[in-house]
């Protein structure tokens, strides 16, 4: 399923009133959740046995109590995730990062690249502007949504 449609559906979910979509296409088959509690959203895909394993899931820890809060953030534009995948600073292990800190970018420059289901999505900046600050460490792991650079 192209990523554009699964993002559109899971704003479709986000948005409206319903608490569940599943939508099957061929052996694909995606079922989007939204439970109300105060956690967030919770987003579910299925993919056929065989593309799931050829990839491992990445799993994050769950914040403790106790732990320590994050760091401050920088002031500015926020630029977050528009998908879930695996975050990367430049187009391969040998080549330069897109964009460091400091560094002006204007408006639709490359930021980092997203790998989603063995896809690369290039994230470009939506506002020009100075990197304040990157908020994602190369090969993490990202949520949709989740903060990755401060642009001021």
């Amino acid at each position: 399923m192209d990523l554009r449609k699964l993002k559109t559906l899971i704003d479709l979910v986000q948005n409206s009133g319903i608490s569940e979509l599943e939508i099957s296409e061929g052996e694909e088959k995606i079922r989007i959740a939204k439970h109300f509690t105060t956690a967030p959203a919770t987003t579910l895909v299925s993919m056929p046995a065989s593309a799931t394993a050829a990839a491992p899931a990445a799993v994050s820890p769950a914040p403790t109590p106790g732990a320590e809060a994050a760091p401050p953030q920088a002031e500015g534009h926020v630029m977050k995730a528009p998908m879930v995948g695996t975050f990367y600073r430049a187009s391969g292990p040998d080549a330069a990062p897109f964009v460091e800190v400091g560094q002006t970018v204007q408006a639709g420059d490359t930021l980092c690249v997203i790998e989603a289901m063995k896809l690369m999505n290039e994230i470009e900046a939506d506002i020009s502007g100075v990197i304040k600050s990157i908020q994602v460490e190369n090969g993490q792991a990202v949520e949709y949504g989740q903060p990755m650079f401060v642009i001021g």
